[in-house]
């Protein structure tokens, strides 16, 4: 399967409401990320003793909302009215990241980072670009930083600045959600290896009971 984009509904807005005088409304079109591989999960016989917590990723109001950003050359940006995200980007990343850790088997446990939640580390992040960026050629734009902490001792281990410049091989909405989509894939895949090396580096020895 492609890194494709995933049209999950279109809405007509106003519809069956021409009495009321909104006429042919224009439909709204929404889009959101793949699973990567679409991984089913598999335990490892020696999984870590580890408790992984999946934090939120921060971001400005741009990436907390629904809308698809558009940039020029990475100095004008605006969003698209009717193309929109079915879930903001913090969001869909943060769930991508966290089905893929837990179906690596890797961890005796993935979880999301709720009041109960216990764990031994913790996976957070920020994310500085999700956008579509139109120069002498169109690019999908993805950035963003990672770190992972103790909870024990809230010392932070291990963190990296990820960026990734997509092609976009079309000119509409729908190629620029497919380079997003496999920027962030790649960049999701890159922070699981790097948490796996870390721990291949430094072992744990216990697990949250």
């Amino acid at each position: 399967m492609s890194s494709c984009q995933v049209i999950t509904v279109a809405l007509m807005l106003c519809a069956g409401t021409a009495a009321a005088g909104c006429g042919a409304a224009r439909p709204s079109k929404y889009y959101q990320l793949n699973t990567p591989n679409e991984v089913s999960s598999q335990a490892d016989p020696e999984p870590l003793p580890v408790i992984l917590l999946i934090g939120g990723l921060t971001s400005s109001h741009l990436y907390r909302e629904d809308r698809i950003v558009y940039s020029t050359n990475g100095e004008t940006m605006g969003t698209y009215e009717y193309q929109r995200w079915a879930e903001p980007p913090t969001e869909m990343i943060r769930d991508m990241l966290e089905r893929e850790l837990r179906a690596s088997g890797r961890y005796r446990g993935v979880t999301g980072l709720r009041s109960a939640a216990r764990g031994d580390y913790m996976l957070r992040g920020r994310l500085y670009d999700f956008k579509e960026v139109t120069g002498s050629t169109m690019i999908g734009r993805v950035a963003m930083e990672f770190e992972l902490r103790e909870t024990k001792t809230g010392a932070t281990v291990w963190s990296h600045y990820y960026a990734h410049d997509e092609p976009v091989s079309g000119k509409d909405v729908a190629a620029v959600v497919a380079a997003l989509d496999r920027g962030a894939q790649g960049i999701v895949g890159q922070v699981k290896a790097a948490v796996e090396q870390y721990f291949s580096a430094h072992p744990p020895t216990k697990a949250t009971p």
